[in-house]
């Protein structure tokens, strides 16, 4: 089956349906994978010339999140690729998934995430305040990755001075979530060693909490709760590096991807300065419009029936979260942007057991900062558009947003 997809430079471009999550994974998609999406939907479950079977309808993800004959564990998988990172919670299945899920829920309470917000609203002013009388931003670097860096920093403990040190170990392990096959070895092993270098700076600052605990989450964990024992070792480690990517990564994206949004769609930014309490339903709408995490892999621990065909056991599983957020089959003009859009069940958080640990606190981040962006900036315009985008197909969002602006308000 050949698909006519209509690319961002308006031109027709057919490629063969089993051949389009690779150009999904392809750079040159990152500005807009959408057309890509709508042409892979017209065959909600589709099988790929690699044997990867993408689920990219509404209805078969939602029914998939939900089923335990998938699992998260791609060692599950008859056709394995090269060992990568493994063992958070994030890519395990019950009942080792529970235990560490249940660790840190015991700890990251709704208490916790609302004690955050005070400190999201300072660090908000205080970047804004930084920048001065300059008319031209790096809004990634001089907003959307400094905040919630400071603030997952400030949650598990983690010293802010050491960013230097693991901001590089963090990129490089965020590509392992693409499970990209054209992937070289070397980039396989550049992978595993940030990982390691991360783990080892980890494992030091745990046993540093041991000795000298506080009242943050790298502590909690170590302490155990009254519902959960204690992390330590591995656990701790794998846990603890999970949270510290996945808690600045995602938000980053969150942020980044809402700011350009609203300036594509200058009408809706004007109507948001106006209503500012718009955001909540508009947060929500950016996280299925713009969803931070745009795809997750699975194994078939079974073969498994749906939309209209069967998916053997042992396969890996692609479940296309963005594409079934923008399912017309779910959501009513769904390629287009509306702020208040009421019910919203997107999957910009995923769904099922793996449902967001961090979702809370991205909300709570995304509201205020995104709030207080609109407010403060006086009459902000992209720079370029598109802009450049990070390597990562599967955590997608803008490398740089270059913006101009008359000023910054009080």
């Amino acid at each position: 089956m050949t698909t006519s997809i209509r690319s961002t430079a308006g031109l027709a471009v057919s490629t063969p349906h089993e051949e389009l999550f690779a150009r999904v994974l392809d750079q040159d998609s990152r500005a807009d994978p959408y057309p890509l999406y709508s042409a892979l939907r017209t065959e909600p479950v589709s099988r790929q010339s690699d044997g990867t079977w993408v689920v990219s309808g509404y209805e078969e993800i939602n029914t998939l999140l939900h089923d335990p004959r998938i699992s998260s564990d791609l060692r599950n998988a008859d056709s394995a690729r090269p060992a990568m990172v493994r063992g958070s919670l994030l890519v395990q299945d019950p009942p080792d998934h529970d235990r560490l899920r249940s660790a840190v829920m015991a700890k990251f309470t709704p208490a916790v995430v609302e004690s955050f917000r005070h400190e999201v609203r300072t660090l908000i002013d205080g970047l804004l305040d930084a920048i001065g009388s300059r008319t031209r931003l790096d809004l990634v670097d001089e907003v959307a990755y400094p905040l919630p860096v400071s603030v997952i920093c400030t949650l598990l403990g983690v010293p802010r001075e050491d960013e230097a040190r693991f901001h590089s170990w963090a990129d490089t392990v965020a590509r392992n979530i693409d499970n990209d096959p054209s992937l070289t070895r070397q980039e396989i092993d550049d992978i595993n060693h940030a990982a390691e270098e991360l783990g080892r700076y980890l494992g030091k600052l745990a046993d540093d909490h041991a000795e000298n605990p506080g009242d943050d989450l790298i502590s909690g964990l170590l302490s155990g709760s009254s519902h959960s024992a204690p992390l330590t070792g591995e656990d701790l480690v794998v846990t603890a590096r999970l949270l510290l990517i996945a808690g600045h990564e995602t938000t980053v994206n969150l942020i980044t991807n809402g700011m350009l949004t609203l300036l594509r769609h200058p009408d809706l930014l004007e109507r948001f300065r106006g209503e500012p309490e718009l955001v909540v339903p508009m947060v929500e709408e950016l996280l299925r419009y713009e969803p931070s995490v745009q795809f997750r892999h699975r194994a078939a621990l079974a073969d498994i029936e749906i939309g209209g065909t069967t998916i053997p056991r042992g396969s890996v599983v692609v479940l296309l979260l963005a594409a079934g957020s923008r399912d017309p089959g779910h959501f009513a003009d769904a390629d287009r942007f509306v702020p208040d859009r009421s019910p919203n069940d997107h999957f910009g958080f995923g769904g099922g057991m793996h449902y967001c640990i961090g979702a809370p606190l991205a909300r709570l981040e995304a509201q205020i900062v995104l709030t207080e962006l609109v407010r403060r900036l006086d009459d902000p315009r992209l720079a370029a558009d598109p802009p450049p985008y990070r390597p990562t197909a599967a955590l997608r969002g803008p490398r740089h947003l270059w913006l101009e602006v008359a000023g910054i308000r009080a």
